[in-house]
């Protein structure tokens, strides 16, 4: 299914690349993906508590490990 976008996303998130994060989210058919990095960011921009940032870095990177395990990625042979 949208096996590129989660190694994508985790890509961008180790390295800290942002931008690339918001593309992604704005590109990507999945739509529990575009909210979890919607929520991600949103939290990472306005600094509110640092629980809330930590709670949605937690929770994306937990979709995103989910999602590669069921998601097998399409093989050309």
């Amino acid at each position: 299914m949208y096996y590129q976008d989660y190694d994508k996303a985790l890509q961008f998130m180790i390295w800290g690349q942002w931008d690339d994060l918001l593309v992604l989210m704005v590109r990507t058919p999945d739509h529990f993906l575009s909210k979890k990095i919607e929520a991600f960011l949103h939290a990472y921009h306005y600094p509110g508590h640092e629980i809330t940032l930590l709670q949605s870095h937690e929770n994306l990177l937990h979709y995103i490990d989910h999602a590669q395990a069921t998601t097998h990625p399409n093989l050309y042979v």
